[in-house]
């Protein structure tokens, strides 16, 4: 097999053991080119979608967007609004300000799009549980497209036509994100629409941005589209996006990862709508030239500051909640005063320190309820274990990883207790520890700048397909320091004493547990290899997972 790929056995075994058993998928997986891409009719309702929307075009209907309020809504926005604009029909659209509004659609805004003369409406990344405001839609007269990627309740909207690849289960698009969908149902739009279809692979770079962003696994359709608008960001002909590169402090022709994406860009987009105003970010991604969105990538670089000061402030007190806890399976942390557009990422936090299902409540004034977002680990199903709780809620959502809560304050000590005891029902009373998948044994020996190579084809890496991790023999550590601004990162030299190969490794945030203690023991150690490149010049670099005396 790796001769026909052109690739190392241990490239082939890597591919293998992720369940790709023949030369033609893992050829697939190695090159996923935009041929492979599958038939757009194949998403549940989006063939119907795109015809409902080319009748209304054809009827003279003025169409407005509604998105949501994340990356993948703004970006899904962005994608359909500049299909439309090469097509050189203008769309409305809103975004909803979280902090007014909340998530999905609503009422109110509903009637204002009609009002301000929209007669047609398409959802992107929400509307498949937004039963009243589309029935409100369609009570005024407005032909009304529902395209999604949530989870269908069991009564569907009233919309003209819905689209969402969660239709049907084992579809070849189940797993794509809200852009994703808005993406193919674009593909499919252009073709009916009159005059000679645009070249729409100039979008795939906002595709590439909301998939990664929105943590879906990124195998089969998402990464054929992750992987050609990975291109694009790279060549940041989009204004918007060279901008955003530079904010975040990249070269704007630099070569950036999944993980570089999620961690650095996707939040300065995601900072805008947690903060309360989407519109600055699809301003951002829409602008037409480089002096124009320079200022406006600036501003959301520092409202992210301003979030992430707030989260590390909320942090503090979720850590110390959690702590007096500790005997808790699952967590409900909560102060009033939090922000309910940071909750989220700080109950990520809480379970990448204490393992365990969590959820952060905070005060939603408006409505005198208490809001809460949840996340979850592998082994626990948060979206199921609250469904078995659903007479404590005032509404929920969500999926096995994330969810959303809101309940009243009364209702909050009931809640911890049903939590801890569900969790403990699903997980036993013992909290679970992390494990770690090893792909294979690797010699330094055999660390090259070809494997390292060959290992970059395996990218982008996400949920579904991880980076993978090897396991050294028995090394000696040779040199042992500390480095960062609070000296909370590990420097290591690792020494292969069979060959006398030295390599040398960092482990990131891990300076309370890899004491100078190592220095001179031998031990083996999880790692992924990687090209460092800081100042230019290309170094192996091994970065530290795990270690065993």
């Amino acid at each position: 097999m790796g001769e026909e790929l052109e690739v190392s056995p241990l490239i082939v075994e890597i591919l293998w053991n992720r369940g790709l058993t023949d030369v033609a998928d893992m050829d697939r997986f190695l090159s996923p080119l935009l041929r492979h891409m599958a038939n757009p009719a194949e998403i549940p309702g989006l063939t119907e979608a795109a015809e409902t929307l080319a009748r209304g075009l054809g009827e003279g209907r003025k169409l407005a967007v509604w998105g949501d309020y994340d990356v993948d809504g703004i970006t899904a926005t962005a994608v359909v609004k500049e299909f439309f604009a090469m097509r050189g029909i203008e769309v409305m659209h809103h975004l909803p300000n979280r902090m007014e509004e909340g998530y999905g659609m609503n009422v109110p805004w509903v009637e204002r799009l009609h009002e301000q003369g929209a007669d047609m409406l398409l959802t992107v990344d929400c509307g498949i549980s937004d039963l009243e405001p589309v029935a409100r839609a369609r009570e005024l007269g407005m032909v009304v497209v529902v395209s999604d990627h949530h989870l269908p309740g069991e009564i569907l909207p009233s919309a003209h036509a819905v689209c969402d690849p969660r239709l049907k289960d084992g579809g070849p698009c189940d797993d794509l994100a809200g852009v994703g969908v808005a993406f193919m149902l674009m593909v499919a739009l252009n073709r009916l629409l009159p005059g000679d279809p645009v070249d729409v692979r100039p979008l795939l770079d906002l595709v590439a941005l909301g998939t990664i962003a929105d943590i879906v696994r990124l195998t089969g359709q998402n990464r054929i589209l992750v992987k050609n608008g990975l291109l694009l960001i790279k060549e940041a002909k989009r204004p918007g996006m060279a901008a955003l590169k530079v904010v975040s402090d990249y070269e704007r022709q630099a070569e950036l990862g999944a993980g570089q994406i999620g961690f650095h860009l996707a939040p300065r987009i995601n900072a805008a709508g947690r903060m309360g105003d989407p519109e600055k970010a699809l301003r951002l991604l829409l602008s037409k030239d480089f002096d124009s969105a320079m200022p406006i990538a600036e501003e959301l670089n520092a409202i992210n500051m301003e979030r992430r000061r707030q989260e590390q402030e909320i942090a503090d007190e979720a850590f110390a909640q959690a702590e007096a806890m500790r005997s808790q399976a699952g967590l409900v942390l909560h102060a009033d005063h939090w922000h309910p557009g940071i909750i989220g990422i700080v109950a990520s936090r809480v379970v990448e320190k204490y393992y365990r299902p969590t959820l952060l409540l905070c005060a939603a004034e408006a409505s005198g309820l208490l809001k809460g977002s949840g996340r979850s680990i592998p082994e626990f199903n948060l979206h199921e274990g609250l469904v078995s709780l659903a007479d404590l809620f005032e509404g929920f959502g969500g999926h096995a990883q994330a969810a959303g809560v809101s309940l009243k304050p009364e209702k909050l000590g009931e809640f911890r207790e049903r939590f801890n005891a569900k969790v403990i029902e699903a997980l036993g009373p013992k909290p679970l520890t992390p494990t770690l998948k090893l792909d294979h044994e690797l010699p330094f020996s055999s660390i090259d700048n070809t494997l390292l190579k060959e290992l970059e084809l395996l990218q982008p890496y996400g949920m579904g397909n991880p980076e993978p991790v090897f396991a050294t023999r028995p090394v000696r550590v040779a040199e042992h320091a500390l480095f960062g601004r609070e000296r909370e990162h590990v420097k290591l030299v690792l020494e292969d004493q069979e060959t006398g190969t030295k390599l040398p490794g960092k482990a990131w945030r891990m300076a309370d547990t890899l004491t100078s203690v190592v220095r001179g023991r031998t031990m083996r150690f999880a790692f992924t290899p990687k090209i460092d490149r800081y100042m230019g010049i290309p170094k192996i670099d091994l970065r530290i997972k795990d270690w065993i005396f």
